[in-house]
């Protein structure tokens, strides 16, 4: 029940009910930037609004990957879909990084053909509301993803905040030509906010990547050392092969219990069930232990590998 409750969390209705504010905030937030684009003419601001045409997209597949990810496992398919959430965020981060590239490619261009600025009071107010409203929604969503262990919406709540310090790259490269007059403010900060979301998608799809390797977070492993030195030792037996992998809702743990010899398969088997239980409430995600059974004293020679002449 401890599994199902915490891993229905991250699909249920709290986690739908954010994503589809997030899918209808990125389609207002598109058109407020397109119109104050269209008003002031602004490399800055054109690069904002293509931030938010990639977001729109990247919240579509992370729509689509929440309802997938929530299907059970099934027979094709034996541990379930949650490692879906390790392709949406990699999916995020790579759109991210496009819109990056595009808003740097357009800055430049901007810069080299000549800047025509029009209306800039208008549209800066318009990018203001956005930053706000963004701003607002990505913490929203970086905090009920972590609350409900949804990886796909936190990896969106990230998504919203870096298209709101957009904005605010914007908002300040127009401050300043309003302040001094020098059109070339705004392309340099359309550029300067361009190398930092640049940054943010790069951290998107590393996790990504490590995620679909496999990769073994250390301090989930500590944890859990330090759990199965203390559980291990009330119940008489020793442990090795401590292997774990994460689904993206949940942490995947294998471990070997070593037993005496004396112990007979249902006692050992009631220790091991007391240890997979006391680990699956260690950690602050959602843990599936799997042990196996060894008998401590003939585990050497049982596992010793044959002679090679």
């Amino acid at each position: 029940m401890h599994l199902d409750a915490r891993d229905a969390q991250a699909t249920g209705p709290a986690a739908r009910a954010a994503m589809r504010l997030s899918l209808i905030a990125g389609l207002l937030m598109f058109l407020g930037k397109s119109a104050a684009w269209w008003i002031t003419g602004s490399a800055a601001i054109l690069s904002d609004a293509l931030e938010s045409v990639v977001h729109v997209a990247a919240v579509g597949f992370a729509a689509f990957s929440m309802r997938l990810s929530a299907k059970p496992a099934d027979e094709r398919f034996h541990y379930g879909y949650e490692r879906i959430a390790f392709f949406s965020a990699g999916f995020e981060g790579a759109m991210i990084v496009i819109a990056a590239l595009a808003i740097l490619w357009t800055a430049i261009q901007k810069w080299l053909t000549g800047l025509e600025l029009e209306r800039l009071g208008t549209g800066v107010l318009l990018v203001v509301a956005a930053a706000v409203l963004n701003g607002a929604l990505g913490w929203h969503l970086i905090r009920t993803g972590r609350r409900t262990g949804s990886l796909i919406l936190e990896a969106n709540g990230r998504h919203v905040l870096t298209d709101c310090w957009t904005s605010v790259g914007v908002i300040a490269g127009l401050g300043l030509v309003l302040w001094t007059g020098w059109k070339p403010f705004d392309p340099i900060c359309a550029i300067l906010v361009a190398l930092q979301i640049l940054w943010s998608g790069g951290q998107l799809m590393i996790r990504s990547m490590r995620g679909l390797l496999d990769w073994a977070d250390p301090k989930a492993e500590q944890a859990l050392r330090r759990h199965l030195n203390e559980l291990s030792w009330a119940e008489g037996a020793e442990w090795h092969g401590l292997r774990l992998r994460e689904t993206g809702g949940r942490l995947l743990v294998e471990v070997h219990l070593l037993f005496p010899y004396e112990h007979t398969v249902g006692a050992a088997h009631a220790a091991a069930t007391r240890i997979e239980e006391a680990l699956e409430g260690a950690l602050e995600i959602p843990v599936e232990v799997l042990t196996h059974l060894e008998a401590r004293e003939d585990h050497d020679g049982v596992h010793r590998e044959p002679h090679r002449e």
